[in-house]
């Protein structure tokens, strides 16, 4: 409910309320109609001592006033504004968010030149027609130099992939984290600095882009940070990443691990090829050449690895399914596949995930074949029934109900299975080592209009149509192994996606 007034103001500081902001929603900005409702309320909340005054009182649609709850006012419009922001995409990050300030003139610029000198312990910077000191510290492990400083919002970039080279921003923003720090900052103090480094030229974020993104909704426009100086960027970027992924409290996002640590890998995988020396090249040979470079554990090459092809194979421009995938670890109704969900069902059914010792200049090298092949897929799936994947439509839609019921997690990874024994009798592999390098071939068009048509009979199997709240909706609730079993019983088989009668 709104929160009420603790007096009632009268009809005269009504119109001067009025006079001041006109017939316009505080929240929003938009007309108030004539024949509309309007509702007054706090722009400081009464609980935070905002005064019941004309001066922070403010015209709202009854709308809004309704939506907002027990929210401050100014909050909520926040909220709203936030939300209006984040329509732009699930990939967002600060240099994301310092545009859309820099497009709505709440910023004048940002990531402006820096130029820095060293002497006496000291670095001086040189930004905005002005010059700064800053003591100079070396980290005693790397010997990295580093400095601190409260810097403008006009030096500030976030620490993206850009121009070929990797960023080591790790995260994407968050809207419910902006949120909850923004209305924290507005009576706490911030504990930590942002972490930054100074790389041509430029001031890069890439731990604390949290902080700054709420304090800028907050309208702070200086920032507390902690800059290295042209540190080494493989080394450091491990190091962030073993940061945010096994020792913060907050893990990645399963998507971002895959694209950063699928980034670096392909990298390093071109560097390796491009050794020029007696020795066969392979992508073994390449997992003991970074694990001993890097000094890797096996499970850390392999998590690499794979991160690597799933990246290859979830690419925007050629895979369909993409749209759908959620940058979180939690589906939702706009994004209901996860990367957890790909890797133990598509993925581990149609990837070989161990590295090959097939020579890489070589015609058995079939790599790129396998990433093809996967995308092509995705796409028949895609193509055949999730091009119809609707968020606004309810389980009572027919088509809807059965999706949510196909593209349940432990739903997803039983048919996977039964979907790459059908398509490896389509494609006539009987030997179980070849059947785990399924894709890892060429497949002709012929072959894949055999693959369609088995995608089609799943899709037909009878029992996905069933009524709402039928016997499948409680066993998709349960274990992948009781849902195969359900499966079989209630005839999807592998037999049947073969054309037999279920």
């Amino acid at each position: 409910m709104a929160i009420i007034l603790q007096r009632q103001i009268s009809n005269d500081e009504k119109n001067i309320i009025l006079e001041r902001f006109g017939r316009t929603c505080y929240a929003t900005g938009h007309e108030i109609l004539e024949n509309e409702e309007i509702h007054f309320d706090h722009i400081k909340a009464f609980a935070d001592d905002g005064a019941s005054e004309i001066d922070n009182i403010a015209p709202m649609c009854q709308s809004h006033n309704l939506q907002k709850g027990r929210l401050p006012l100014e909050d909520f419009r926040i909220k709203l504004r936030l939300e209006d922001f984040f329509k732009n995409g699930q990939s967002l990050t600060l240099k994301h968010e310092l545009q859309h300030f820099k497009n709505k003139g709440i910023i004048n610029t940002f990531a402006e030149i820096v130029y820095h000198n060293i002497s006496d312990g000291q670095i001086e910077l040189e930004f905005l027609n002005k010059k700064e000191k800053f003591r100079l510290y070396s980290c005693p492990i790397t010997k990295w130099q580093y400095f601190y400083a409260t810097l403008p919002v006009e030096v500030i970039n976030s620490d993206d992939d850009e121009d070929g080279q990797i960023g080591l921003q790790p995260r994407y923003l968050i809207q419910d984290k902006i949120f909850d720090l923004y209305r924290h900052f507005q009576k706490n103090t911030v504990l930590n600095p942002s972490i930054g480094r100074l790389y041509k030229n430029k001031i890069l974020i890439f731990d604390g882009q949290h902080k700054i993104a709420s304090l800028l909704w907050g309208e702070r426009k200086e920032f507390e940070l902690k800059i290295y100086i042209n540190p080494e960027p493989k080394s450091l970027n491990q190091t962030n990443i073993s940061a945010h992924d096994k020792f913060a409290q907050t893990r990645f996002f399963s998507s971002i691990m895959v694209a950063k640590l699928g980034s670096q890998f392909g990298k390093q995988f071109e560097e390796y090829k491009n050794i020029e020396d007696d020795e066969k090249k392979t992508e073994a040979g390449f997992a003991k050449y970074i694990k001993n470079s890097e000094q890797l554990s096996n499970a850390d090459v392999n998590k690499r690895f794979t991160s690597f092809i799933y990246d290859s194979i979830l690419d925007e421009s050629t895979n369909k399914i993409v749209r759908l995938v959620s940058k979180s670890n939690r589906s939702s109704s706009e994004y209901p596949i996860t990367m957890d969900m790909l890797s133990k069902s598509i993925f581990s059914n149609f990837i070989y995930r161990q590295p090959t010792e097939d020579d890489l200049t070589s015609e058995y090298y079939k790599r790129d074949k396998e990433i093809t092949n996967s995308i092509k897929l995705c796409n028949i799936i895609d193509e055949e029934i999730l091009h119809k994947w609707d968020s606004t439509k309810t389980e009572n839609d027919l088509t809807q109900n059965k999706l949510n019921r196909m593209f349940r997690s432990k739903s997803i990874m039983a048919w996977s299975e039964l979907l790459r024994d059908a398509i490896a009798a389509k494609l006539e592999i009987t030997d179980q080592d070849e059947k785990a390098l399924i894709f890892y071939r060429e497949i002709s068009d012929e072959n894949f209009e055999k693959i369609r048509k088995v995608v089609r009979r799943l899709i037909t199997w009878n029992v996905w149509e069933t009524t709402v709240n039928s016997e499948i909706d409680r066993i998709l609730a349960d274990n992948k192994s009781e849902v195969k079993k359900f499966f079989k019983d209630k005839g999807l088989t592998t037999g049947y996606l073969l054309g037999a009668s279920e």
